[in-house]
């Protein structure tokens, strides 16, 4: 498949979750098994270009018309694995997303007001019909929530530096594991969080995305992908940051009743995630 525009657009992280092909029912699951023997698809930068192309027109399109029929594949051990876009169902839980982050005027300007009523009626009337819908990616911009650290480990990253503006290797950096693992870890650092530290964001965060990630076959992969946000972070700072060493460190540090070594942790991570905020600020 062609690509959309050879243009980087940065800022946006992702979880993911990719299904075996037997999780998904028929006739969905050979639609799949078919994408996923095609020799080319698109990648995460297409997926994020169409969804800023439908915004340019007049009024815009927050949410498509109809849904992606792409997906994201991994060959997991010889299991095919597919993480559909599901771009429509996202489009419409996105659009109360930016109204906290928006003056009014700004919100207005961008997504007129009869236009986020008209498809907030539309997913009323869809999700009558799709009760049980959820997405098979969460996204965020400008910053990895704390709470999706939990789910990976320090040994799963991986770090491709990429080969600067006249090579063709893009940079990455990503977390793989196995769902068992991620929601073992999430039970583990509940369980610690609630018997250490007050109710808060983390927690909250912590159990929603524990919630989510029950809705999957037990077989899948979690992906913790950072991104387009490598395209705006200096190689030095990604190559230096193990965001989830630090998170892991923290909550254990908290199990032993070390608040210390707990709050050396949680600096190293407040200071990395400032200046990505910086420059968020910047921009």
């Amino acid at each position: 498949m062609p690509k959309v525009s050879s243009v980087v657009v940065p800022y946006a992280t992702y979880l993911r979750v990719y299904e075996p092909l037997a999780a998904f029912p028929e006739p969905e699951r050979s639609h799949w098994a078919r994408y996923a023997r095609r020799p080319e698809r698109p990648s995460y930068q297409d997926e994020l270009r169409r969804s800023l192309a439908d915004l340019l027109p007049t009024p815009p399109v927050p949410v498509p018309v109809h849904e992606s029929p792409d997906a994201f594949v991994l060959d997991v051990d010889g299991v095919v694995c597919v993480c559909p876009w599901r771009t429509r169902l996202r489009g419409w839980q996105a659009l109360d997303e930016p109204t906290g982050e928006l003056p009014p005027v700004v919100l207005d300007a961008v997504l007129p007001p009869v236009v986020r009523r008209q498809a907030a009626q539309d997913y009323e009337r869809w999700l009558a019909g799709n009760p049980d819908a959820r997405p098979w990616i969460r996204t965020a911009t400008w910053q990895v929530p704390l709470n999706w650290f939990v789910l990976v480990s320090d040994e799963e990253r991986e770090y491709v530096k990429g080969s600067g503006d006249s090579g063709d290797e893009t940079p990455v950096l990503r977390y793989r594991t196995p769902m068992v693992q991620a929601r073992r870890r999430v039970a583990r650092a509940l369980r610690t969080l609630k018997d250490t530290v007050d109710e808060g964001p983390l927690i909250d965060g912590l159990v929603d995305v524990g919630r989510w990630l029950e809705e999957f076959h037990p077989r899948s992969l979690v992906e913790l992908d950072y991104g387009g946000l490598v395209h705006v972070l200096p190689a030095g700072e990604l190559e230096g940051d193990h965001s989830a060493a630090d998170v892991a460190e923290g909550i254990e540090a908290l199990r032993r009743g070390d608040g210390a070594a707990a709050g050396e942790a949680y600096a190293r991570l407040v200071e990395r995630w400032r200046s990505v905020g910086d420059r968020r600020a910047a921009n």
